[in-house]
Parts: structure tokens; sequence; C-alpha cells
């Protein structure tokens, strides 16, 4: 399974957190939020629904923001939304309270509630909520050929890297991988994935076969318009900040990759994708490296040494199967790592194994006044039983409006009960031009072997995958349009019973809403 949800699931040797700081500071100092991301965002757009009075800021290393919209609550814990990139204008217009600092975080002292930018400018606190989200895990640093793909300016580097490219490897097994060997068309793609099936961060091998014929098929193009988001890139101002090693704009949203020209250099080229599977990344070379080895690149597969235009690479990849290959540039999609850069210069933050700022139930960190919410931190309360934390856009929205939640509360010395989308894992998401649920426990984590699997796959169509343990459901997989998310919900909230109805419950002649309603 992949890092982040294996630090959810073992919460043992996690010590408790301290509890958040009685005193109740001078209200003008306000509510400060780090992270111009959708957590970011969200909690300032929260914070300032539930106190109009008090000054909110926000302060954002990027000139733009991420914004939800066309929220949909389609479940109890399940939702749908779109994203939008705006201006600062835009929130600041539609939240007359936030205020909205182009800047980046230097540093914090928390003993005295104030953060400090690199511009040389104080602002005061009174609660803090560090929403930095994420930078990507590069295979290797300050290597031009290697390349991650995290927010709006990193996808138009790509995007004008891969114009002129004829071969691209793609190392990494992810969601952003998953949709990059989709998307890409007019360019060899090369990708070495550690695993054993494609997608292995969201499906198990089963779904990972419904996908693999879409690998090389022609992309079936949708006619409906793009509703899912709106991204702009703006050349920096002479004042603007200047982006270190962790500053980043906020993590990209669903649909990230509609809108930009997924074309390599050949534009009558097929949609080419060979897959290196249960390998990783041994080296990258330069082409003189490589001439030094005295070893012979691989061709594309399917092709022959004559076939191949030149095998003068720019950059070359030793994988750890011995299989050498040259191309344009490599893309390291091997997920995020916590952008908690200016923070940790304060030995007060508890941080986890995988880099994230610890938080408790409510968001706290184990700073007094402190909080975090979105990639930059990991959950380390007991989770529920069908809930577990994955770096994705939808828990950095419900984390981000939840922290905003608890620091309004603690301020206010008032008791808060946790938001219900921390009952259950739900996310909404697309692969392949398929609508993908998934639901609880979906790929059976922490579950053991004490459980059981239902099955249903139509080819080209549909694949359904239900975890049952002691008769009860623990989890789905939804692929296509199935309509079942919202029964499948309620069945795995509910705890039903459903022994009785055995392979029934997948049969597609039975109305199985008309069953549970």
């Amino acid at each position: 399974m992949a890092a982040s949800r294996e630090v959810c699931e073992k919460v043992e040797d996690i010590a408790p957190l301290p509890p958040q700081s009685e005193q109740r500071r001078d209200r003008t100092a306000g509510f400060v939020i780090v992270g111009g991301g959708i957590a970011g965002v969200t909690c300032a757009e929260q914070l300032s629904a539930l106190s109009p009075d008090d000054p909110v800021t926000l302060l954002s290393a990027s000139p733009l923001i991420k914004s939800v919209t066309n929220f949909r609550q389609v479940g109890r814990a399940l939702e749908e939304f779109d994203v939008e990139e705006k201006t600062t204008g835009a929130l600041q217009k539609a939240c007359p309270n936030v205020r909205v600092v182009h800047t980046q975080v230097r540093a914090a002292d928390t003993d005295k509630h104030e953060v400090y930018t690199e511009n040389g400018e104080t602002f005061p606190y009174t609660k803090l909520c560090i929403c930095t989200g994420g930078q990507p895990k590069l295979i290797t640093k300050d290597n031009p050929y290697v390349i991650g793909i995290r927010d709006t300016e990193t996808v138009q580097h790509f995007q004008q890297k891969l114009a002129n490219a004829r071969r691209v490897v793609i190392v990494g097994n992810g969601g952003i991988a998953l949709e990059l060997v989709y998307e890409i068309e007019g360019c060899e793609v090369i990708w070495a994935i550690k695993d054993d099936a494609i997608g292995n961060t969201f499906f198990d091998r089963g779904a990972a076969e419904f996908f693999l014929p879409h690998l090389t098929a022609g992309k079936c193009e949708e006619n409906k318009p793009l509703k899912r988001l709106k991204y702009t890139v703006t050349e920096p101002s002479a004042d603007s900040p200047k982006k270190g090693d962790t500053a980043m704009g906020g993590a990209l949203g669903p649909d990230w990759k509609e809108g930009w020209r997924m074309k390599g250099k050949d534009d009558q080229a097929a949609h080419q994708v060979h897959v290196e599977y249960q390998c990783e990344v041994q080296e990258v070379l330069t082409r003189e490296e490589f001439t030094r080895t005295g070893q012979t690149a691989e061709c594309f597969p399917g092709t022959s040494r004559a076939e191949e235009q030149n095998d003068d690479w720019p950059v070359y990849v030793l994988l750890t199967n011995k299989r050498l290959y040259g191309c344009d540039f490599v893309v390291s999609a091997t997920g995020v790592v916590p952008s908690t850069g200016p923070f940790l210069h304060n030995d007060q933050f508890s941080v986890a194994p995988d880099g994230g700022l610890r938080v408790d139930d409510h968001m706290h960190t184990s700073v007094p006044d402190v909080y975090a919410a979105g990639d930059v931190c990991t959950a380390s309360w007991e989770p529920a039983p069908q809930w577990f934390q994955m770096r994705l856009w939808s828990q950095a929205r419900q984390m981000g409006s939840y922290a905003a939640k608890c620091m309004v509360a603690d301020r206010d010395g008032e008791d808060i009960d946790m938001d219900f989308c921390f009952e259950l894992f739900a996310h909404v998401t697309k692969f392949f031009n398929y609508k993908v649920v998934l639901l609880g426990r979906y790929n059976a984590q922490g579950l053991g072997k004490d459980y059981e699997l239902l099955l249903r796959c139509t080819k080209g169509l549909e694949y359904v995958k239900v975890v049952l343990q002691a008769g009860r459901m623990q989890g789905a997989v939804l692929i296509g349009d199935t309509d079942l998310e919202e029964t499948f919900e309620n069945l795995i909230i509910n705890g039903m019973d459903l022994s009785p109805y055995g392979e029934d419950l997948l049969d597609p002649n039975i109305d199985i809403e008309d069953y549970f309603d």
C-alpha cells in the first residue's frame, strides 16, 4: 500500500498531543493561514463564514489561489466539486474580512504568535493554520531532465518539454502517472512502476486488468463542455516573492490535465505506452555517463534498432531490472512529501514518520494555537474503522473546512464534534475517462486475510468490487457509471449484515437500490 495510507493505519507509538493553550489572545491579531491551495483557501472561506467580524489573513506563495466551486454532496461522506484557479481579489471580494498576501513565509515564532515572511513583514496571529501542502518526491534532485508535476507552473513546464519530445520515461504508479500515460500522445512512453499491476495506489489487479486495454487504444474524446477547472499561468511581477525549493503553488485538482496540450513531437504517432513492472530507477545518466558505461540502450518494444531514429538521447534511465532506456526527459510521479520547510526550525512541532506535522482529531498540531490541514499534516488520531488518510484534494478540502471550525470553537471555548467526512473514506475521480469511486477499505486495507470479495465486471463498461468482512461491507471500488455509490456508502456506514443476499448483491438484474430503500 502507499506510504501515506500505511502511516495512518498504524497509529501505535504516536504520543498524545498536548492540549491547546488556554489563553485568549487579542482578536485584532486574527486568524492567519499559510498556503493558497485547496486546504488553505477552504479554511479561509470557512473562517470568514463562521467569524465574519474577525480579520483573516491568507499568505500565498503563488499569485493565484485554488478555489473549490460547484460543490455537490453526493452522499453523507461522498462529495464532488470543481477547482478554479482565481486571483486573490476574487476571494477578497467574496469574503470581505479575508486579506490575501502574495508572499513567502520564512519562519514562525510560535511563542510570540508571529509569522515572518521573506520580504520582512510580520503577521501576528491568535490562531495559525499551516496549509502549505506537499511537493513532488523527485527520484533525483537538481537534474534538469527530471521534473515533478504538482502545480500549474510545473504542468506548463512539462507541456513545453513534451512538445519537442520523442520519448518520455514516467516513474510512479499513482494518480498523476495514471493520467499522464493515458493523456500523452505523439510520443513514446516508458512507464516504470514498482508494483506488479498498474494503479496499485487506487485499485487491485482486477481493476488494473480492466484498464490495461486503454494503455494502447486511442483515447475516447468527450464532446461535453468542461466544467471542472479553470487554470491560468501568470508571469511573476518584479515584486513577486522568489520561490524556494519548498514553495509551490496549490496542488492540482480534479481534471487538471484537461485544456492542456499533451502531445509530443510526432503529431501522427499513435498512443504508445510500454510498462516496466516491478522495478525502480537505479540511476539517471547523462549522455556522457551513458557513453562511458559502454552499454547499449533498449529500443522501444515493438521496434527494431534500425527503426530507431537515433540513440543520441539527452538522458538515460537505468532501471533496477537492468534495462536501460534513453529519453528526452523523466517525469518523477512517485508521490509528494509534506512541505513543512519554514516550520521545522521550531522543534516544538511533532513530526510523523512520513514528514507531516502530526495533528489530533481537532487538527491541532503539537504547538498551542497552531493547526494544520491538507497534505502538510498527518492525521494522528485513532481513525474510524472505514477511514484513512490519503493526500488527495478531496481530503484537503475536508481538512481545511474542519480546521476552520476547530479554530473558531477553540477560540470561543466551545466543544465541537468531528466532521462526518472522517467516518468513511470516500473519493471520486476519473481514470482513463472512466468515473472511479473509492469507498471505505476499498482494497481491504488493514483487514488482514479475513475478508471476501464480490466482483462484477463488464469489459469496457464497468468494474464493481465489494469488500466484505463478517458479512458486512467494508469497502468498494466502482468504475464506470454504476449509480451504486450512494447505496454502497449507506451499507458501509450502517454496517448491515449482508450475508443473506450473497452474490445477489451484485446481480445486474436486481435493482439493489430498491432492495435497501
